[in-house]
């Protein structure tokens, strides 16, 4: 008798790769959807990083427009003749470059300029003289901005023939005592002095140095700006003043005193004894449009160009360097 082949309906029947297939497919399915959000994740923080980088740049931007806008107002600079051509060439291209900003500069004279930002009336004092030279002031409430140097000369007339006085012979003219030229080896020729105020920067520059501190005559002509004196002198036989070498050109002539020439050279190493610092004073500590005009006039835009093609010398080229007193000593 055969045994018999047939399957019990009860036995189950086998099922293992259907349950294989389904299975893979499942772990497929978490595999996508974890890729998916991480894909998700990444571009969201890409984009909370580009806002943040928008926003940062905006806030640059910003921080710009408004730094622009802080050059902006309106400020005084009065004093110094001598250094009256210098702070107008400078102001002109300072505002160009900043259309927001004024900054008006009138002469005066050292001493109207020191008295005026003093006492409030000017935001920037232009002075040849330390502050603490000036009568009538509280040195210590100013601040000095030293900005360069300049010389000053004896000018004559073109026409007069002599070349070189000494400190005596500039003394005697200056005091009326030498009238004519022929006293110091030029022609029969009379001696026109001409003065700038007591309160002028480079008077006081020139009596202190060029004539050992003697006051000058009060016989004589008496004109309130450098520009001025340039004229008559050019214009007077016989005229003697002084100017800042700023104002020397061919109209007039300088002067050589005990045989030293008044030169860019004579006066960085010390050998030309008439010249004078060429401050900026402030009261107190200066801010906003002051500071910025201020930091412009000591940049190498300024210093570089504008001051050596004036006449003047940055301080950087000084050899020498001199104290209120007047005292002077090698750097």
């Amino acid at each position: 008798m055969k045994a018999s082949t047939q399957k019990c309906p009860h036995e189950p029947i086998p099922r293992g790769g259907a349950g294989l297939r389904k299975g893979s497919r499942l772990s497929s399915l978490v595999i996508y959807i974890l890729m998916a959000m991480l894909v998700l994740a990444l571009v969201g923080c890409g984009k909370q990083e580009s806002s943040e980088g928008s926003e940062k740049s905006g806030s640059s931007n910003e921080a710009g427009e408004s730094a622009s806008e802080e050059i902006s107002g309106f400020i005084t600079a009065v004093g110094s003749t001598a250094m009256e051509p210098l702070v107008k060439a400078a102001a002109d291209q300072f505002t160009s470059k900043n259309p927001k900003a004024q900054v008006v500069v009138q002469g005066g004279g050292s001493g109207t300029g020191l008295s005026q930002v003093f006492q409030g009336g000017a935001d920037i004092g232009n002075s040849d003289v330390f502050a603490e030279e000036k009568e009538g002031i509280d040195a210590s409430q100013l601040v000095d901005h030293k900005i360069c140097v300049v010389g000053v000369a004896c000018v004559v007339n073109p026409g007069v023939t002599v070349d070189s006085l000494t400190k005596q012979q500039l003394i005697d003219i200056f005091t009326a005592k030498i009238t004519n030229w022929k006293e110091v080896g030029g022609p029969d020729q009379e001696i026109v002095v001409i003065h700038r105020p007591k309160g002028s920067g480079t008077r006081a520059t020139f009596k202190k140095f060029a004539l050992d501190g003697t006051e000058e005559s009060d016989k004589g002509m008496e004109q309130e700006s450098s520009g001025a004196v340039k004229k008559i002198v050019a214009e007077t036989p016989g005229a003697i003043s002084y100017l800042a070498l700023s104002y020397v050109d061919e109209t007039v002539k300088a002067m050589a005193i005990d045989g030293v020439a008044p030169t860019v050279e004579g006066i960085t190493d010390g050998k030309y004894p008439v010249w004078a610092y060429q401050h900026m004073y402030t009261k107190g500590e200066p801010t906003g449009l002051t500071k910025a005009f201020l930091e412009y006039m000591l940049s190498p835009e300024v210093q570089d160009t504008l001051v050596t093609q004036m006449g003047y010398i940055p301080i950087t080229q000084m050899k020498v360097e001199r104290d209120a007193q007047g005292n002077v000593k090698p750097l």
